[in-house]
């Protein structure tokens, strides 16, 4: 029953934070963002202390549910691992008992910790369980979402209906997207040969709360009156954390997931209160000196080249338009809310979330070292809406800040820069003016190139104290590759 239980909660989690990566509209995280919110490790950065005291209690309570029920990559190699188990008996009961890595356990949590601190946000965020998932399915498992989101719109346009509108499908960042596949080539592998691997070796998160886990006043025990040493509940822990031949169980890797259980034909095994008399048979499991031995890890190094991979326009089907190039920045444009670049980067775990749910498509992926993953604002394909307020309405780790549109419409995230070289009236000769037409705060006016002379071509002012960073004059701008007017991010972010 309990297992039935923790099955059924995991699965609606899982089912609901998936759905928060692929809803490209944002609709469902008015219902299910709070799910985001109780991760643990973005808990954490957003300073949520409430969140993080309470998954602690309920760690010190029933042990490791979280890793079992709320983490979505826990839950994701639960599922990798019972599909490998529906092949048969022979694979369903494939496990075994093996010592705990305490070494690498807690060299890597000590290597997260010394990243964190240091500002090394790309390795943080490679380790962070939520993070990762989120990665996964932003990058692989949501454009095959949106195709067929596109595959129904373009039914339901020949049904006159429009119950189904079409989304682009594109390459973000190819860096992020390597990252992706190979984070989950390495879990799929990982748990479809040793179960809970990942989440016992490597995982941070799991190694934090699995120390709290000793302690919890609920656990699983071992009735030595009723074992008879059949091994099996061992062949069925996907944790390897069950010693059944010295009838013991490393508490610290146990993630209360039920399998063994249901897998004593004895009734051997149950779930209840620990007692004084259970300090003698886990003590042997418990005891590792081993912990205090680190071993130092090599840099995780990742090569980056920032591409785009876009769907070619056509104007009025006769001649290709040229696709706009990424300026060159000197300094990053970070989203309102996260009140400056330096907050941002240390609190992103680099998840994705506000990637999948900019509708204007401004957010991407960075693909440079340091700040590899983390999202970065672009005016390529869209500009920042001063009425959309959704990247600070679901991001979990407080890096951007709930925003009022009132407010986001005053706040200056950076200012616009003008390249003479490229503006249509000097280049081409002709008029143009889209920059100031459709400046949201007016801070672009056309004066005349010749000022005695009215009837000259104009050319646009930029009052810099009025610019907010928003990216409508760079996007709209029709010089190609380069904007002929570009966005510099702000270090720190003002009110206009």
């Amino acid at each position: 029953m309990l297992r039935k239980i923790r099955v059924v909660l995991a699965a609606i989690f899982f089912t609901c934070i998936t759905l928060l990566f692929l809803d490209f509209t944002g609709t469902l995280h008015a219902w299910f963002g709070w799910m985001a919110k109780i991760q643990f490790f973005p808990a954490i950065l957003a300073l949520n202390a409430g969140v993080v005291i309470i998954l602690m209690i309920l760690t010190l309570v029933f042990g490791r549910v979280y890793c079992s029920v709320i983490c979505p990559l826990g839950v994701f190699q639960d599922i990798v691992s019972w599909i490998n188990g529906k092949r048969g008996k022979k694979h369903r009961m494939r496990f075994r008992y093996s010592p705990a890595k305490s070494w690498l356990r807690y060299g890597v949590l000590v290597l997260f910790i010394a990243a964190l601190v240091a500002g090394i946000g790309s390795f943080v965020a490679l380790l962070d369980p939520y993070s990762a998932y989120g990665r996964i399915v932003s990058n692989l498992f949501a454009p095959l979402y949106q195709w067929g989101n596109n595959l129904l719109a373009y039914i339901s346009e020949r049904a006159d209906s429009y119950a189904f509108y079409s989304k682009d499908v594109w390459l973000k960042s190819i860096p992020t997207f390597i990252i992706a596949a190979v984070t989950l080539v390495v879990i799929v592998v990982l748990a479809w040969r040793n179960g809970r691997t990942w989440c016992n070796t490597i995982c941070p998160v799991g190694t934090v709360l699995g120390w709290l886990s000793k302690y919890s006043l609920f656990a699983i025990k071992i009735d030595e009156g009723k074992c008879v040493s059949c091994k099996l509940c061992s062949r069925a822990c996907k944790a390897s954390c069950i010693d059944s031949e010295h009838r013991r169980i490393d508490y610290s890797r146990c993630v209360s997931c039920m399998d063994c259980i249901d897998s004593c034909s004895n009734g051997a095994i149950h779930y209840a209160l620990r007692y004084k008399d259970s300090a003698k048979q886990t003590k042997g499991a418990e005891t590792d000196t081993s912990r205090r031995a680190f071993l130092t890890a090599s840099a995780i190094v990742a090569g980056s080249v920032v591409l785009k991979a876009q769907e070619k326009k056509v104007d009025g089907g006769l001649a290709a338009i040229e696709d706009k190039a990424i300026p060159k920045r000197a300094t990053a444009i970070v989203p309102p809310g996260a009140g400056s670049i330096r907050h941002f980067y240390q609190h992103c775990t680099a998840c994705q979330l506000c990637v999948s749910v900019c509708p204007n498509e401004v957010l991407r992926p960075s693909g440079g070292l340091m700040r590899l993953m983390q999202p970065e604002m672009s005016y390529e394909r869209g500009y920042c809406r001063p009425e959309c307020t959704k990247c600070s309405e679901v991001c979990p780790a407080g890096a951007i800040s709930p925003i009022t549109v009132a407010d986001k419409s005053s706040t200056k995230i950076g200012h616009a820069v003008w390249v003479k070289e490229n503006c249509i009236p000097l280049t081409d000769g002709v008029a143009c003016g889209n920059c100031a037409r459709h400046c949201p705060t007016g801070a672009i006016r056309m004066v005349h190139i010749i000022p005695d002379d009215l009837s000259s071509l104009r050319i646009p002012v930029i009052n810099a104290e009025r610019c907010i960073g928003c990216g409508a004059c760079e996007n709209l701008c029709p010089a190609r590759p380069f904007s002929a007017i570009y966005v510099e991010g702000d270090e720190i972010h003002s009110e206009i």
